[in-house]
């Protein structure tokens, strides 16, 4: 007993024990591990992994020529500590999510600490202004930007037309109860759930009402894309592969109990309604090609034209949801149309699982390549919204919401290309630098 109580005296010594390195700051003395923990708090709220953010940290303190520091970083902290004294310095990150503007403004502020064009004193200055633009969305813009999101996929994934329109107005309306719930903290939680519940409910009443009998998955779940917990548990595999397995698992937790309220929601939905949806119309981008049908008027599906038209409405709906500037959106416009090409181009070839794959390495390189001509469009802002279209999210949804263990290989298939493509596409650029000529 008498051991354990001096290791934790120990320990919380460490914990007060001032740093050795210190950065000089409008006359105060500040601990370099609070400035390296405030930036990687920022890069939490803005979305980026565990791994990515700590691979930040540590490329800016050997940037800044900085000796002796450690760095941990957790979900929703960081910890920056010294090798030599067991030092720590703790940092919460804030947990308010950043728009896409802000990331990107994040990302340009890591960028320039790499190349040393910035210097670690002007971090808290340039954190506090990236925070200083949080504010809850516009409701125009949030509604607007749910609504096109829903008919962009609801056409993309070629449902019928009765589906598009159905799906462009329950688009709206996820998009005002997501609206009012934000404003509860305590009602987030339940948000997936009464979001699926209310788009289900309103297109079982339209095809009971109707009688169209054919009910695609889309039609059910392009309303509720945005919630769709895709990006959470891609982060989630690309964490576990990188040996961050408390993080990865934690964060693969959340986005299976997500997934699991949203199939509650359509199941809930199906049995007020008698909505039957057909669980045979769950494909991913590079398979609804073919899609078609002899049924005319309402029922008929779009042209296949009309879904590159409706893939640059989709990537336009996804900039106003998460309040991209103009750039951002013609960069998302662009990836976005990339993508949706490649994996149709691809998968005829290899097959819809290797063609996502190869799909994200071509195009994490490409956005990377952005990066470097155009610093104001960051790779991993400009890459995020092509994962609506690369993952399969909403096939997995409706694996859960009809108890279809077989149809759960596809989306766990695809979600393990997706990581495995990920990784060779940040780790070519890195490749070819190092053997690039210096001369």
């Amino acid at each position: 007993m008498v051991g354990i109580g001096s290791a934790l005296t120990n320990l919380r010594d460490a914990l007060r024990r001032p740093e050795a390195h210190v950065e000089v700051i409008d006359g105060e003395t500040v601990p370099i591990g609070m400035l390296l923990g405030t930036l990687g708090a920022l890069l939490l709220d803005a979305g980026s992994s565990v791994t990515d953010v700590r691979s930040a940290l540590e490329k800016t303190r050997d940037a800044a020529g900085v000796d002796g520091l450690a760095v941990g970083v957790l979900p929703a902290l960081v910890i920056v500590s010294e090798t030599a004294t067991g030092a720590a310095t703790i940092v919460n990150a804030e947990g308010i999510e950043l728009s896409f503007r802000q990331s990107a403004r994040a990302n340009r502020l890591v960028l320039g600490l790499e190349r040393g064009a910035i210097a670690l004193a002007e971090i808290p200055a340039r954190v506090r202004s990236i925070r200083q633009g949080t504010r809850p969305p516009a409701p125009l813009p949030w509604v607007l930007g749910n609504a096109l999101t829903s008919a962009g996929l609801a056409v993309v994934f070629r449902c019928p037309w009765w589906a598009v329109l159905v799906a462009l107005a329950v688009g709206a309306l996820v998009g005002v109860i997501g609206l009012l719930l934000r404003r509860f903290r305590e009602a987030i939680a339940v948000v997936p759930f009464l979001a699926a519940f209310c788009a289900t409910a309103v297109v079982g009443l339209v095809a009971a009402s109707t009688g169209f009998d054919h009910v695609p998955l889309y039609a059910v779940c392009a309303p509720v894309a945005v919630f769709v917990p895709g990006a959470l548990i891609t982060n989630a595999l690309l964490e576990l592969t990188a040996a961050d397995i408390v993080t990865g698992s934690a964060r693969l937790m959340q986005g299976l109990i997500m997934l699991g309220f949203m199939a509650a929601g359509i199941a809930a939905g199906s049995a007020v309604t008698g909505l039957h949806v057909d669980p045979t119309s769950a494909a991913l981008v590079g398979e609804v090609a073919g899609i078609g049908t002899d049924r005319a008027g309402w029922e008929a599906v779009p042209p296949l034209w009309a879904s590159w038209v409706a893939v640059v409405v989709l990537a336009t709906g996804i900039s106003l949801v998460f309040g991209s500037g103009w750039r951002l959106t013609a960069a998302s416009v662009v990836v976005m149309v990339t993508a949706y090409a490649v994996v149709s181009w691809l998968t005829p070839f290899s097959g819809s699982v290797v063609a996502t794959g190869l799909a994200a390495a071509l195009l994490f390189v490409a956005t990377r390549v952005l990066e470097r001509i155009v610093p104001v469009i960051p790779a991993t802002v400009s890459f995020r919204p092509a994962f609506l279209l690369l993952v399969p999210g909403t096939v997995g949804l409706v694996a859960l919401s009809t108890f279809d263990a077989g149809a759960l290989a596809t989306p766990l298939a695809t979600f393990i290309s997706l990581c495995v493509g990920t990784k060779i596409g940040g780790l070519l650029p890195g490749l070819f630098a190092r053997s690039a000529p210096t001369h």
